[in-house]
């Protein structure tokens, strides 16, 4: 019988939950709403709990910073009163299924990594713009994390302006405070006095949408002008407004990647809202026992790097 994860996405806006089986394959979606910080676990486990007996481990990529334990170090406003929680000792009391904890944008970055958009590329920058805006530095299929699980994190790098927005972490004019979802609601309120949900925004083609999507490729192609990743997977809620953002997004990107960083393609993310599912599925499974091997490796050489064609929908 093929095994299965039991899946959760704990974001700032909803929860999601899950089976995913060693191919990324994803079955039995549930979905809520995120409540306040102190119920989000008793929410998290009302969704997981029927799923739980069919599964042989559960992995859990939630927003914040996660610690070597599965607790969290860290957490912003979206999650008040998140930093902290126990997570990792939590579900293994509750669910009783061995569980794995990272951040959700390492997730999501495990997904587009191995089995979305960016599989078969050796260095991998995936960066999700949804409610926060958080990424994943994947090497050969695995993401780095770091001694303090802050590894991607390119929300919280400067954006190039001093308008002084204030990011959800406390600073001002983080990358987060521009690009984000909440972030291009409230800059087209200001511009035009209406409040609208972000895809109403986005179907009436606003200024407020470019006009974001280019911070973000400048700041993308400075990380990239750091890490010279074979290539840029951009996920999460905004990416689905598509083409009104990709296109200024890649424009900002490659007038300032330096020559080598700006051949890497931009790719939206394949796996949709889905990635921090699969992900943390596929990270739960690979804990289970010896890790399988790097679709990058054979015998020792290298094999699939994106020059050779590896990444679906590369340039």
């Amino acid at each position: 019988m093929t095994p299965l994860a039991l899946a959760v996405d704990i974001g700032g806006t909803k929860i999601a939950a899950g089976l995913v089986a060693p191919d990324g394959t994803l079955t039995e979606r549930r979905r809520a709403a995120t409540p306040p910080g102190p119920s989000i676990l008793r929410a998290v486990f009302e969704l997981a709990r029927p799923l739980a007996s069919r599964a042989v481990a559960c992995g859990i990529g939630t927003a914040g910073t996660v610690g070597p334990l599965g607790r969290i170090a860290y957490a912003t406003d979206l999650l008040t009163g998140w930093a902290g929680t126990d997570v990792k000792g939590e579900a293994e009391r509750v669910l009783r299924l061995p569980t794995v904890v990272l951040n959700d944008c390492h997730a999501a970055g495990a997904a587009e990594a191995r089995v979305g958009a960016a599989r078969g590329a050796r260095t991998a920058l995936v960066v999700a713009i949804g409610t926060g805006i958080g990424g994943a530095i994947c090497v050969g299929g695995r993401v780095r994390t770091g001694a303090t699980g802050t590894v991607g994190g390119i929300g919280h790098l400067p954006a190039p302006t001093d308008a002084g927005a204030r990011c959800s972490c406390g600073a001002l004019d983080h990358i987060e405070a521009h690009a984000s979802g909440p972030a291009i609601e409230r800059a087209h309120l200001a511009a035009t006095g209406q409040a609208l949900p972000l895809a109403e925004i986005g179907r009436l083609g606003s200024h407020v949408i470019s006009d974001a999507a280019a911070l973000m490729g400048r700041v993308l192609a400075g990380a990239a002008n750091l890490i010279a990743p074979d290539a840029i997977v951009v996920a999460g809620g905004v990416s689905l407004l598509g083409p009104a953002l990709l296109e200024p997004m890649t424009a900002a990107y490659r007038a300032e990647a330096l020559p080598g960083p700006s051949a890497a393609p931009l790719l939206p993310a394949a796996l949709g809202e889905d990635a921090g599912l699969v992900g943390a599925g596929l990270e739960a499974l690979a804990h289970l026992g010896p890790e399988p091997p790097s679709p990058l490796v054979e015998g020792g050489v290298p094999v699939r790097g994106i020059d050779q064609g590896g990444v679906p929908g590369a340039c």
